[in-house]
């Protein structure tokens, strides 16, 4: 890509940015944005004519990549011909993006009720649950993000969560993570068969006829990329199933091609009543998300009016990006590519660095959605920075951070861990320039390292 650096400008844009924006999940005070000029593929550049390879898809939704052709002509030629139409009407790339959508989708899941994004694609999934079951609790993962819409971030079990906290419903569980097992589990299979025991009991305690969904992300994203252990997945369609309580599959980050499958879930073999999703769909070109729906969940709404609606569900430019996207991810190979850089390039990567830094206690991921867990004791697992560290007590992951970037690399941190999530559409080279990356930057970080070393 030809790129012409402008530094006058991005101190321009950086100002205007100061001014009069206002950013999420942020003191204002205490943040200083990289202003961005350009993007194309896996890379992007700011004003200073510096590119980095996106390791972190943005905020893990550019799966297709950065600008690619056939969704920028698409959007083009719909804005040409009709911009936008409120959502009570019917418009052809709206019908078409659900068709394909629900083609991608296990039987019986048909329709599609368009959102905005990921987080009113949990509320009004949540929502259809509860009418549709006539009880009022969810629940959820500790480990999870679901949004900032008032029922996902109560649903969500990190901090975020702790100064929102004024829905109601929402009950949370612990999800499998054998690395850090809340079950005293010594094996994946154990973990599974422990976590799926300790939600059977808080059903139990909190009254199966009051629990109308369970709603996990398919593979834990923001809160580490936790995969689930072999039987978990078919163990809560099982118990849902006991039980009359409907499965919802948050796949807003994990779908799409994410973990090299079209949906997370499909690893498993394990069907959900109600899949969110968003990210992905169009890799956030205009922004869209929705809820696939069950049969039987849409019947419940035949008669009786959805209480819900949205100004832009549906919309048709973000319909006509999810139509092309999609069929670029087929076409092109996209979700075998990412399987393939997850099996042969990129795990085999991370695994390797694990063997060289001390500092990595676990490598874990599917497809192009992977995690490094840093820890100071391989021996006591304790994580490299506290949960939700923060001033000094985050230093190493903020230098981790600052070094990764100094050197090209645009990471995603969240407290002790790194992720590495670049575009399904990431070649072989780009994966080894960022493994190269973050080998020469893990040097580094290993100082802080306190365990016994190898060798």
């Amino acid at each position: 890509m030809d790129f012409t650096a402008d530094p006058a400008e991005g101190r321009r844009v950086f100002q205007l940015d100061r001014d009069h924006v206002f950013h999420s999940w942020s003191a204002q005070g205490a943040i200083s944005p990289l202003p961005i000029a350009a993007a194309a593929g896996s890379y992007f550049w700011d004003y200073d004519g510096n590119r980095y390879l996106d390791f972190s898809s943005q905020l893990v939704n550019i799966n297709i990549g950065h600008q690619h052709p056939k969704v920028i002509a698409a959007i083009q030629r719909q804005a040409a011909r009709l911009t936008t139409i409120a959502p009570q009407h019917a418009n052809d790339v709206r019908g078409e993006a659900a068709q394909r959508i629900a083609a991608l989708s296990p039987p019986g899941l048909n329709h599609v009720f368009f959102t905005n994004g990921g987080a009113d694609a949990i509320e009004n999934a949540v929502r259809m649950a509860r009418i549709h079951t006539g009880r009022h609790k969810v629940l959820t993962f500790y480990r999870s993000y679901h949004g900032n819409t008032g029922t996902a971030i109560q649903m969500t079990g990190d901090p975020r969560r702790w100064p929102n906290e004024f829905a109601y419903g929402t009950v949370h569980i612990f999800g499998p993570y054998p690395y850090r097992t809340p079950f005293w589990s010594d094996s994946p299979e154990q973990e599974s068969q422990r976590a799926l025991e300790h939600l059977r009991a808080v059903i139990e305690l909190e009254g199966p006829r009051t629990i109308g969904a369970i709603c996990i992300e398919s593979v834990v994203g923001t809160a580490g990329i936790l995969v689930p252990p072999p039987g978990y997945l078919a163990g809560i369609r099982e118990i849902c199933d006991e039980y009359g309580i409907l499965w919802i599959a948050d796949e807003v980050m994990a779908g799409f091609g994410r973990t090299g499958a079209w949906w997370a879930f499909d690893h498993w073999q394990a069907a959900p009543d109600l899949i969110a999703f968003a990210k992905g769909s169009n890799s956030g070109y205009i922004p869209l998300g929705g809820v696939v729906i069950s049969d039987a969940v849409y019947e419940t709404f035949i008669e009786r009016v959805f209480p819900g609606g949205l100004t832009y569900s549906g919309h048709p430019l973000a319909c006509a990006a999810a139509i092309a996207s999609i069929d670029a991810m087929a076409e092109e190979g996209i979700i075998e590519n990412a399987a393939r850089i997850g099996r042969d390039v990129l795990g085999p990567g991370l695994r390797a660095l694990a063997e060289r830094h001390p500092v990595i206690g676990e490598v874990r991921g599917l497809g192009v959605f992977w995690a490094l867990e840093l820890v100071r004791d391989r021996a006591t697992r304790e994580p490299l920075v506290p949960y939700n560290a923060s001033g000094p007590a985050n230093a190493p992951m903020v230098e981790f951070t600052k070094e990764c970037r100094a050197r090209g690399l645009m990471p995603l941190v969240n407290f002790n861990r790194t992720h590495a999530v670049p575009p399904c559409t990431v070649s072989d080279d780009e994966v080894r320039e960022g493994l190269a990356i973050l080998d020469e930057v893990l040097t580094h970080t290993d100082r802080h390292y306190t365990g016994v070393r190898d060798g």
